[in-house]
């Protein structure tokens, strides 16, 4: 399924990345979906996604966050299977799994338990960006203040 944002492209500005994100991830979605995974918001500011690793070791899983982006790895030697397995039903193949992060999110913590590998996310705004209360005052703006001043340097 394809998803056309043409229409409201012609109609807004600065909401490029945003449809960018929306179209590569109908894409994805035919992509293969492994290893599975689930997606939980903990708080108004924390997230956790864990995934199902089962038959990998720590240090076959690599996590790499660069900017918006978190990337999860996990290399198998495929030359590792042994010969004396009648089935193979756990998938034991290498993977790269891809998770667009928004602004101000990082990683916090990352375990690997029981076969899961859990990764909690927080939100962190900088003060500069957060939203602030400016006071209401009386009297004349600044600007018109500074003006006559200047007008009565000038006579």
């Amino acid at each position: 399924m394809r998803i056309d944002l043409t229409p409201y492209r012609r109609s807004t500005i600065g909401f490029d990345r945003l449809f960018d994100l929306l179209e590569a991830n109908s894409r994805a979605n035919s992509a293969e979906n492994y290893p599975p995974f689930n997606l939980e918001r903990l708080a108004d500011d924390r997230y956790r996604i864990t995934l199902a690793v089962a038959g990998f070791a720590r240090d076959e899983i690599e996590i790499t966050a660069q900017q918006n982006m978190l990337l999860v790895t996990g290399k198998k030697d495929d030359k590792a299977t042994a010969p004396n397995f009648l089935h193979v039903g756990i998938a034991n193949r290498s993977f790269e799994r891809r998770f667009e992060l928004a602004d101000f999110v990082f990683v916090e913590d990352a375990r690997l338990n029981d076969g899961l590998l859990v990764i909690d996310l927080v939100r962190e705004v900088p003060e500069a960006m957060k939203p602030k209360t400016i006071a209401i005052k009386t009297g004349q703006p600044l600007a018109a203040v500074e003006h006559q001043a200047d007008e009565a340097q000038a006579a």
